[in-house]
């Protein structure tokens, strides 16, 4: 009878064993009907993340989020939001949560772009209102790193501005440039950074500025020009010759040297090219009318001016071409 009773015992454990596997790796549970998040404080214990699951639909039951953490009693569960979509076993849950997968927000700010710019990327993200990020993080443009981040939900436009900051003064540290023209390197960098397109250009259109600099040549950069109308307000996407005619401080066109500060936030690639500008005797480049992203490079201001006469003609028969290609396209739809 004891050998019966044993046997029966070993029996019913080997079917717990068997059901609790079942239950915990092959059962795939969904209890909700729309996503949910779920947010785990820190220190928060196993059995109370358990009864959380549970009550929010992703567990079926607290006692399987339990088995399946004494199943990888070396795994611990990670603090934060988590947000689940989809049916998943309670082993697949833990193992999310024991990875720290959490839930965050991508903010991909591109390289070039001003805190006009990154106030909209900020908004858009729901991170608060683009007018106050712009308010709090002028006084740092061209020191807000450029890059793909991830923030949780409740980020704010200050965590935003806080990070990007950070990122900026890591890559300079890394970069061992000196802190002392700091200001001037980043303000050159963004100059960079506006007008080259091409990643090969970079330092040579660098090496122009510099060498305009030295000779107290005023640089007569759009990018500043645009800048300054965005400050005031009246940028509408064409610089006009008012706008050339500005007093305001940033344009270049009316002021000799660097602009009072960095007209948008440069990548590492322009960072590098304005603390090595390459060593040309050039003074001006303009846009290759073929449009490629390229520009000519002129040391004198006659081939320069044929430069730009070339350009200026490729735009004619391109906006002209442009012209006669809409007008055969409504003709088209008229045949039709």
């Amino acid at each position: 009878m004891k050998r019966f009773l044993a046997g029966l015992a070993a029996a019913c454990l080997v079917a717990a064993l068997a059901a609790g596997h079942y239950w915990v790796r092959m059962d795939r549970y969904r209890g909700f009907s729309a996503p949910v998040f779920v947010e785990i404080p820190k220190g928060t214990s196993s059995l109370r993340i358990g009864e959380m699951l549970a009550e929010t639909g992703v567990v079926r039951h607290p006692l399987l989020f339990l088995a399946a953490r004494l199943m990888r009693p070396a795994a611990k569960p990670q603090a934060g939001e988590y947000y689940f979509t989809e049916a998943a076993t309670a082993a697949a849950v833990f193992g999310r949560i024991a990875r720290g997968d959490i839930y965050t927000v991508e903010l991909r700010v591109p390289e070039g772009s001003n805190v006009f710019d990154i106030g909209q990327l900020v908004e858009h993200a729901g991170f608060g209102p683009a007018r106050e990020f712009v308010r709090n993080a002028l006084a740092d443009e061209g020191f807000l790193f450029p890059s793909t981040y991830h923030f949780r939900r409740n980020a704010t436009g200050e965590t935003v501005r806080k990070a990007m900051q950070a990122q900026f003064d890591k890559v300079w540290e890394e970069l061992g440039a000196p802190d002392a023209s700091r200001r001037d390197v980043v303000t050159l960098a963004s100059l960079v950074e506006t007008e080259a397109v091409l990643e090969e250009e970079r330092a040579r259109i660098a090496g122009v500025y510099a060498n305009r600099l030295r000779r107290g040549m005023k640089l007569e950069c759009d990018p500043t020009v645009e800048y300054a109308a965005i400050l005031e307000g009246r940028w509408h996407g064409v610089i006009h010759k008012s706008d050339l005619a500005s007093r305001n401080r940033y344009n270049t066109y009316q002021h000799a040297g660097l602009p009072p500060g960095p007209v948008a936030n440069p990548g590492l690639a322009s960072l590098k090219a304005a603390l090595r500008p390459q060593k040309t005797g050039e003074l001006y480049f303009v846009a290759r009318p073929d449009r490629s992203g390229g520009h000519v490079f002129s040391a004198e201001y006659g081939g320069h001016q044929k430069a730009v006469a070339s350009y200026r003609n490729g735009e004619r028969q391109a906006n002209q071409k442009s012209q006669r290609d809409r007008v055969a396209a409504k003709k088209g739809r008229g045949a039709r």
